[in-house]
């Protein structure tokens, strides 16, 4: 007797099942699953930088992507949500394409000439030299409650990047000597995910507590030429039975990796902004070396991923369904103002030139740094997420 409960989609013609069911579902029904690309584009220079992500949401059918340009402080968005049936397995939303033109190595991202915002561009991500690295499984519950908030996969890679970006009628050419890209890409039961459930007992709301947060994949350059990668997750949140989570480890181009044991900083933010203004990481590895990054902010330049829906926009949510076909964005002209930043909230990207020993490269680092922490002179006053 044929099945009527489940449908195929062309990635079906694939050999790559792994549950007895098609692709067009996935092997539990949370409303949260998500699989979801989030990438970064950025001159050395800090001139100009570029975000992209896409999510797709199976439970929702829905799929949903933004592209993001920053300069100094202006940020210009595109955002567009689609329904994802019956065209799950083509990366596109609106205006914005994802292409994956060799599987672990080159990624085209686009965003054609729209009339929403004066932004386009056509950027391929080449990271051949190190290859993607598994981030540690990624599993919390929803603090003071039993409901699994967080059951994620995530991997990540850096690279360089070629092409164009055009901003207001004026192209930036993108090259691999003055580009570099950072690139992840995860899938699970996710965190902010749509509306929260108004008919179930709040948890206790994690945004309220202080957190400190920072998360960074580099790409660095030995003097003789050779090229490696450093990623570390360092998350802590100073209340009584939350543990300090620390991951990440020197990476080589061979697959190999010398993971973190401990990690500590002395980094400075903006009082107000609380934006990333530089400062030293301190690793220490499993191996018992003990190695110091210094990273220098480039310039003010860095996509608020919050215009992404991170942690939310204007009461919107990732994954939330918007209509057949909704295409949408905004332009700040200054994201340094606290009335954009509560809109923005904290999570961006910062383009940093690390320095390792006698080895340079370049990274972006994302921060959130919540609640009172006066060693780093942030008060209530200037509290925001």
């Amino acid at each position: 007797m044929a099945r009527f409960d489940s449908v195929l989609v062309p990635m079906d013609e694939y050999m790559n099942h792994q549950i007895a069911e098609t692709f067009a579902s996935v092997q539990q029904s949370d409303r949260s699953w998500t699989e979801k690309i989030c990438l970064c584009v950025g001159a050395k220079d800090g001139s100009i930088s570029l975000g992209f992500g896409l999510g797709k949401y199976i439970n929702r059918n829905v799929m949903d992507a933004y592209g993001a340009v920053s300069r100094g402080v202006e940020q210009i968005t595109v955002r567009a949500s689609r329904q994802l049936s019956p065209d799950t397995d083509t990366y596109c939303v609106g205006p914005l394409h994802y292409e994956i033109v060799e599987p672990l190595k080159r990624i085209r991202v686009r965003l054609e000439d729209n009339d929403v915002q004066p932004i386009a561009f056509d950027v391929m991500l080449e990271c051949l030299e190190i290859p993607p690295f598994l981030e540690e499984h990624e599993f919390r519950r929803q603090l003071g409650a039993y409901r699994v908030d967080t059951d994620l996969v995530r991997y990540h890679q850096s690279g360089v990047a070629s092409g164009w970006i055009k901003v207001d009628g004026k192209t930036y050419e993108v090259t691999p000597d003055t580009f570099f890209c950072t690139r992840d890409h995860s899938w699970g039961v996710r965190y902010g995910v749509g509306e929260t459930p108004t008919d179930i007992q709040p948890g206790l709301d994690s945004t309220k507590f202080p957190m400190n947060f920072h998360w960074s994949p580099m790409r660095m350059v030995r003097p003789d030429g050779s090229v490696y990668g450093i990623h570390h997750f360092y998350l802590n949140i100073p209340i009584p039975g939350v543990p300090k989570i620390v991951q990440g480890g020197i990476e080589h181009a061979d697959g190999s990796r010398d993971e973190f044991a401990d990690i500590d900083s002395e980094l400075s933010y903006h009082p107000n902004t609380r934006r990333l203004q530089g400062g030293d990481i301190h690793l220490t590895l499993k191996s018992g070396e003990k190695r110091t990054l210094h990273l220098e902010v480039v310039s003010d330049t860095g996509v608020h991923l919050g215009a992404g829906m991170y942690f939310g926009f204007d009461g919107h949510h990732h994954g939330q369904w918007r209509g057949e076909r909704n295409v949408e964005g905004e332009r700040f002209d200054d994201c340094t103002d606290l009335d954009a930043l509560k809109r923005l909230h904290q999570i961006r990207d910062c383009i940093v030139k690390v320095t390792d020993g006698d080895a340079v490269g370049y990274g972006n680092i994302q921060t959130v740094i919540n609640g009172v922490w006066e060693d780093y002179g942030l008060l209530k006053e200037a509290e925001f997420i």
